[in-house]
Formats: structure tokens, sequence, C-alpha cells
């Protein structure tokens, strides 16, 4: 065998010597038939150590195991940080991220705080690789704003009564929840696509159909507000417009898409790993390999799932508010792009991080309170042309439920003129960064085009709503 085919059934590059050395001395030996190469060698990558006394296969095994003691042993890379209210859980996170031997360079947003493996507003690039964690259960979730033709004086007031309509078009023009679907599915040409580029998604086609124009629970919203824009910008004048904002993802399907391609790259470890707490949730698969471009490819299906998902909410809202669309921006994190970075191409995770290249439009949320801005990105290539996606939380949903209770919140909602029409307690403000300290931290990473006061808002309810 060359080392072409070697490398093929996962040998590293520098063991091609000690794979080429271990069948020769089969042949010598007269047992290569019964070796089996293509057999047995994944098998010894996979688990170099049960291979360890092996007469012929030992030396295989050795090398193995010292390529991957020596390359995952390696200091971390050192990564950029945005920001400084950031707890140290979240930087521990991203120490260990820049420990995994294919990581080449890396970012930290100022919204950051813990997640699973990579922490929400780390952005990671790696060599030929891509960790299904590091993209996120929520694959390719979003940011969708539609600014409209509807008057403002209706919303400045944001009286209950007046601003019926608005209130219904939330309510019926979309579900949150886990789980939840629509008893009549809607159409799209996305249904269309191959569901069949893998079992993942050939399985959750019907789940997805029926989820099509649905919002997630958590920070999921649908929202009415006013943006202002300070000059003319977005093919619109100067002026202030009701918008309608939205943020979720690729709900059921895409959750299922992420662990599954996990699961496998947990498998695809090394023995000695498969222990390691830190690759939990930072397994990666081979881009080259067949289950890397599977995974790619269930990604990329589920980015436009997602965008269709709020297309089709964003027509539905506005087909009942009787508005029509004057401009939109949408952009999406929770994803994996292969980008040139210092003159290599590698794969670029943003989990919880806004795309942010030369010219490139985005919105980044506060709280259900707070406002959203609609920014146009610098390109800073120390930051991997990345932003925040959001204020970021400053306290865990079980501390918050803990700590708030829902009177002094309706109360400074009121002084907001905002109108939740559902949500959890979980999610008010006081949880949150003040999201005009994140953009002062990333200034150099965005430029702002104009802002969205939220005004009529729209969440998954938790039935905490009740409690004084």
């Amino acid at each position: 065998m060359n080392k072409k085919q070697l490398m093929a059934l996962g040998i590293p590059e520098d063991c091609v010597p000690a794979a080429i050395s271990c069948i020769h001395q089969a042949a010598e030996d007269h047992l290569l038939r019964e070796l089996k190469p293509k057999r047995v060698i994944p098998e010894v990558v996979a688990n170099p150590e049960s291979y360890l006394g092996d007469p012929v296969l030992g030396g295989l095994a050795q090398a193995i195991v010292d390529h991957f003691a020596m390359e995952f042993d390696k200091p971390p890379i050192p990564y950029r940080q945005w920001g400084e209210d950031i707890d140290a859980a979240s930087k521990q996170q991203m120490r260990d991220a820049c420990s995994l031997p294919i990581a080449y360079a890396a970012a930290l947003m100022p919204d950051a705080h813990v997640g699973y493996g990579l922490p929400i507003g780390g952005v990671l690039a790696c060599e030929n690789a891509v960790v299904p964690y590091a993209v996120g259960v929520d694959i390719a979730c979003r940011m969708r704003l539609t600014i409209t033709d509807l008057p403002v004086d209706r919303l400045v007031k944001n009286d209950s009564a007046d601003c019926q309509s608005l209130d219904l078009a939330l309510q019926q023009g979309t579900r949150f929840g886990t789980g939840r679907v629509w008893e009549r599915p809607f159409d799209h040409d996305v249904l269309d696509e191959d569901w069949t580029v893998t079992a993942v998604t050939r399985e959750m086609r019907d789940t997805a159909r029926k989820q099509l124009g649905t919002s997630g629970s958590g920070n999921h919203f649908v929202e009415w507000g006013i943006v202002a824009l300070p000059a003319d910008d977005l093919g619109l004048a100067a002026g202030r417009y009701v918008a309608l904002l939205s943020h979720s993802g690729s709900r059921g399907a895409g959750a299922r898409v992420c662990q599954r391609y996990t699961d496998i790259a947990q498998r695809k470890l090394p023995a000695r790993f498969r222990n390691d707490k830190r690759l939990k949730h930072l397994a990666w698969l081979t881009m080259d390999g067949e289950d890397g471009q599977e995974y790619w490819q269930a990604m990329n299906l589920m980015g436009r799932y997602a965008a269709a998902n709020h297309e089709v909410i964003h027509r539905n809202v506005t087909r009942l508010a009787g508005a029509a669309a004057l401009s939109t921006i949408e952009n999406h994190h929770n994803f994996a792009w292969q980008e040139e970075y210092q003159g290599k191409t590698v794969v670029v995770h943003r989990k919880g991080a806004t795309p942010a290249g030369m010219g490139v439009l985005g919105v980044i949320p506060g709280s259900m309170a707070d406002p959203a801005y609609l920014v146009r990105g610098r390109g800073n290539v120390a930051s991997l042309n990345s932003a925040s996606h959001g204020a970021g939380r400053r306290m865990s949903r079980t501390a918050a439920k803990n700590e708030f209770r829902w009177k002094p919140w309706h109360e400074h909602l009121a002084k907001k003129n905002v109108r939740l029409l559902a949500g959890g307690l979980d999610e008010v403000p006081g949880a949150y960064k003040d999201i005009r300290e994140v953009m002062a931290a990333q200034r150099d990473l965005v430029d702002i085009v104009g802002t969205f006061e939220p005004r009529i808002v729209m969440m998954c309810g938790d039935g905490s709503r009740a409690e004084d």
C-alpha cells in the first residue's frame, strides 16, 4: 500500500513509515493475507493502545499513540479577547478549544459566556476539520430584520387596543417552544431539496416540514420595534420605521444533526482521548473524511432551512399585520465557514458570533427591553472577521429564576414602553450584560448603521409571568 492509500485509512502522515514497515514485516512473516490491512489499520488508528503488545502491529500502534500525544499536548494557540466582563469558565473553555491539535486561530467576543465545548461567543479556526459542537446544537441560528411600511405613530404609543393587529400577528404568525409544529405545514423550496444527503436529514425531513415557520424556546423571539436610521442607508431615507425582528434557527432537525455527528466524532477519537472531559463536546471530524463531508452537507442544508424558517415567519407575521417589506437584513451564527486566513484555507466556527467581514450587514440584539444594533462589519482580521451575536448572558437561567421576580421587571418594561406578550423569567434584562458596553468593546469590529428599539415582544412562555 502506498502513502495515499494509508492516509485514506486514517494513518497520520508522520506515521506512514511505521505503517509501511508493519506491512512489510507482515509480508515477510507470511501474515499479510491474515492481517487484512484495509480492515485492521482503521482499528489501530481508533484504538492504538489495544495493539501496543501486538508483535506485528505494536510499532504502528506506538507511533500513533506518540503522534496524538505530541499533538494534543502542545501549548494552546493564543486567542484575542474583546471585552472584560467574561467569566473564568468561558476563558477556560476557550483555552481547551485552543489546545486541540486542529486549532489554528481563535478569538473571543465580548458577549462570551459558558456553552458546551466552545463558549458562546467563541470563534475557532481549524485546519481540515469541523467540530459539530463548536457550531452548536441550533445550527445556523440567525437574526432576520424586516423594515416595513407600517406607520410609526401607532407603535410609538404602543397602546394594546390600537396595536391589537400587531399582537395577533405575532401570536398567530409563529409558534414557540421545543417540539412545536404546525398542523397544516407551510410550503417552501427548501423542502424540495435533497434531504437524503445524510441518514439523519432524511429521518428529520418530516419534522422539519412541520416545524417550518416555528420559533424555539429560551432566548428566541419575534418582536415589533422601531428602527432609527440616522442617515440614508439600506436603500432607505434616514428616519424611523416599524420593523419586525426574529431570532431562531434550525429547530429539531439541526439539533439532531449536531448530536448524531458529535456521537460519530467521539467514537472516532483515539481511545486515550475518549475519557478526556475537554473533548466531550469538542470532538472533530476531518474534512477529507466521509463523516466530515456528510456533516458539512447536513450543516449547510440546516443553514438553508433556518433561513427558510425565518422567511416563513416574516411572511406570516407581515401578512397578518398588513405590512409590506421595504428592506431586510439577515445574518447567522452557530455555523462554520471555509475561509482564507493568513494565506490558508481554514474552517471558521462562529458559535454565537456574527460574521463581520468588510461591509457585511448584521443585527446584534440586546434584551427584551434594550436596543438591537444594525451593524456593518469592519473586516478585522484579528477577530477572524467576527463580532458578538448579542449582549450575552451574565447569569445562568437557573440563577435568573432564583434571583428575579416578575413585579419589578413588569415595571421596568412599562417604563421602557415594552409590552411582553409571553416570555420566561430567565430572559429578563437583568440576566444579560449591558448591550451598550458590549457594543463599546467592539468598535473596531463593526460600525453601527442604526438601532432597533423593541416594543411588542413575543417569546416562549414558561408559566412564570403570574408570579409576584
